[in-house]
């Protein structure tokens, strides 16, 4: 099926894991697609023969330097395929310590990449597509700790949470334009951040203990819900994160003891 056929898109973030798999699904979804990375490496080279269309790369650190930075990778992108109306903000970091111990900087470094750096690609991408009367749609990528806290993630959770309430603001605000706005929040999905504590079968067991469906899949299954909000098919979905985590936001609890309701319904 290609739900894209025609279109471009821009996907920041889109050499390895959830990003490199959003990449491969609107490529063959019919989809021209610009990748972007940090660096023009092994897995850049390798996520681009991915992609079964017409696929280019660029590189940069959109948190240096901003706006600076981010601008420079739009307007390589806009060079390579001047008619891009697909954008998915999907680049992000985690480098959280515990709370206590957390310094300005690596707070300050996770919210450049995971908010303002999006913030500066959606404005500048919306206004170009409003001056040329494009209809453009656009995906950010959250998570579900922007609704569920971690321990030792305050940094990454406060990111998260900001973009959920950006998404619903951009879609409010880009609506009357024509521009769709919408959000992916993942679950846990084996990528190379959590393949290390993947290997380790108590952490598996745990993760999927604490995922109703009892899967931890690879980053592919966002590949189509990200096709899907970018797709005519989603034509009438504006500002909605949509959750990607085998039940796990829907959860309440559930490493509750068995029982340890017993005989609550019969209290008043």
């Amino acid at each position: 099926m290609n739900a894209l056929e025609n279109k471009t898109a821009f996907i920041t973030g889109s050499t390895l894991g959830i990003g490199r798999e959003m990449a491969v699904a609107a490529s063959a979804a019919g989809a021209n697609v610009v990748l972007h990375g940090l660096h023009d490496d092994d897995a850049a080279k390798d996520a681009l023969t991915a992609c079964p269309g017409e696929a280019a790369l660029v590189t940069g650190d959109l948190a240096s330097d901003l706006p600076g930075c981010a601008l420079d990778v739009a307007e390589k992108t806009i060079e390579l395929f001047p008619d891009v109306d697909l954008l998915v903000c999907n680049a992000g970091t985690y480098i959280d310590k515990p709370f206590l111990e957390m310094d300005f900087a690596t707070f300050d470094r996770t919210m450049k990449l995971n908010v303002y750096s999006q913030f500066v690609l959606v404005q500048h991408f919306a206004r170009r597509w409003i001056q040329n009367g494009v209809a453009g749609r656009i995906v950010i990528t959250g998570s579900i700790n922007g609704r569920l806290a971690e321990d030792a993630h305050v940094a990454y959770d406060t990111s998260k949470g900001a973009i959920e309430s950006m998404v619903r603001s951009l879609a409010v605000s880009l609506a009357p334009h024509g521009i769709r706005v919408n959000g992916i929040a993942p679950g846990l999905f084996r990528t190379p951040l959590t393949e290390p504590g993947l290997k380790d079968p108590n952490a598996r067991a745990w993760m999927e203990l604490h995922t109703p469906n009892g899967k931890v899949p690879g980053p592919e299954v966002v590949g189509g819900t990200t096709v899907f909000l970018l797709s005519d098919a989603a034509e009438h979905i504006h500002g909605q994160m949509l959750f990607v985590d085998g039940g796990m936001s829907a959860w309440q609890q559930p490493e509750m003891p068995a029982g340890w309701n017993a005989g609550m319904a019969n209290k008043k």
